[in-house]
């Protein structure tokens, strides 16, 4: 079987209308939580591996566990990362999504400054600290929207180590535009004034001035010791001959701000949904955190990393909490050359999907794949990916903030179930377009024990 330009063959897949392609049928909302209607009708249709266009761009769509691996272990021989242009407009031509090979690792080591295991280990107590300040606030309310207000929590706490920006004391609300920013990154780019698209580029342009404008000040006044990210960027940008330009730095700072809230605070959101319908599920949880208390000799001590390592059933929750959500709903890569797998050839310069949710919701690796049920990860690798997991990318490309985000989730769990109750009072739709959204939001009443 093979994929060209010329006289496809109909049954490997529909490249749909000109220009336009399938980008339609692509982006349209649903409510399932199985694998997506777009992919699920032409799996059924054409099989584990099919060729569609979106905007224009032949696209091959993998659901197949092998060649989602083997595309991950060819990163920069066979395969390089690559994502449409629209998400180029968006993230930045400069992004480290869009860069390769020497100048990827230079970027990738960077930011292991600020998520690597000896940063982490240090952040727990502030991580802690404003998990505790923020639920304590929550309590006193009827209810609070969960999705807004712990984005709000965890984006202060990275703009803080990131930029040492504050948001009670800043002139300008940085967060506000990265709201409007992700209200359109999924949506139809459409270019034209009013649309989501048009809102989220303006939304990525006004907080692409606020960090110029920091990135100048700091220049402008340097700081005598390291205290956020933004100096360790600076004694980067200052060396001789180095790799680091503004423009590269600035589109940095952007992506690390962005991705850093906005996927922690939905799998937050969705834990606490999985939690709220499998009380047996919350009960294991709370009783390993409460464990973890009547252990300590003194009762008033913060959570430490030996604490945090030690909690086995929280890391089997979260690897479940993110296999069913499928924050990402698709991972891109393009052809350097033909490729020849399992019959069919990829042409080179062809993008390729990555598909996770087809992986993580397969019955022939997971029993009953919609249940949820953090025990099916009792005898399993609990960090990094395989060829069934990839929930943070896979390959040489594997998330660098996944400690960050294990860290953020298991420090809030800790004491939202040793503290507090909580129930869900309205909302808590999922709607996919195709990424992970609650639309009418998911309020939740958090009451002290």
């Amino acid at each position: 079987m093979a994929f060209w330009d010329g006289a496809p063959c109909l049954e490997e897949g529909s490249m749909g209308l000109p220009l336009l392609g399938e980008t339609l049928q692509f982006f349209a909302p649903n409510t399932s939580s199985d694998i997506p209607p777009f992919i699920r009708k032409r799996m059924d249709r054409y099989g584990p591996i099919f060729r569609t266009s979106l905007v224009g761009r032949p696209l091959i769509v993998s659901t197949d566990p092998d060649l989602n691996y083997f595309i991950f272990q060819q990163e920069g021989q066979l395969f390089q990362s690559w994502y449409p242009d629209t998400f180029t407009e968006i993230f930045g031509r400069q992004n480290v999504g869009s860069l390769h090979g020497f100048m990827y690792k230079y970027l990738k080591n960077m930011v292991l400054h600020l998520f690597g295991p000896e940063s982490l280990r240090k952040m727990i107590p502030e991580v802690e600290a404003v998990a505790t300040r923020r639920l304590r606030q929550w309590s006193s309310h009827n209810s609070v929207e969960l999705k807004d207000n712990t984005a709000s929590m965890i984006f202060d706490l990275t703009a803080k180590k990131l930029i040492s920006y504050d948001s009670e004391n800043s002139s300008e609300n940085l967060r506000e535009n990265f709201v409007a920013f992700i209200q359109g990154l999924i949506s139809f780019p459409l270019n034209v004034p009013g649309t989501a698209y048009n809102k989220c580029l303006q939304g990525r342009k006004r907080a692409m001035r606020m960090l110029k404008n920091m990135l100048q000040e700091r220049r402008a006044n340097p700081r005598k010791q390291q205290i956020d990210f933004f100096d360790f960027v600076l004694e980067e940008l200052e060396k001789d001959g180095t790799l680091l330009t503004e423009e590269i730095a600035l589109d940095l700072m952007f992506v690390l701000l962005f991705a850093s809230f906005e996927t922690t605070s939905l799998a937050i959101t969705a834990a606490i949904k999985f939690l709220l319908n499998n009380p047996h599920v919350l009960e294991e949880l709370t009783a390993e955190h409460e464990g973890i208390l009547k252990r300590r000799e003194n009762s008033d001590s913060g959570l430490t990393w030996g604490e945090y390592k030690s909690m086995t059933f929280t890391f089997q929750f979260i690897n479940e909490t993110v296999r069913l959500a499928n924050i990402v709903p698709g991972i891109f890569r393009k052809a350097l050359k033909d490729i020849q797998f399992k019959g069919y050839t990829i042409p080179s310069g062809w993008a390729v999907m990555v598909c996770p949710p087809a992986v993580h919701l397969n019955p022939e690796k997971y029993v009953d794949p919609l249940a949820f049920n953090p025990w099916r990860w009792e005898k399993s690798e609990l960090n990094g990916a395989s060829k069934h997991f990839m929930a943070f990318g896979g390959g040489m490309r594997f998330c660098v903030g996944t400690d960050f985000t294990k860290v953020q989730m298991a420090v809030f769990l800790h004491c939202i179930v040793t503290k507090y109750r909580f129930k869900a009072i309205k909302g808590g739709n999922i709607i996919r377009t195709p990424g992970l959204q609650f639309p009418d939001g998911f309020h939740v009443q958090i009451m002290e024990k």
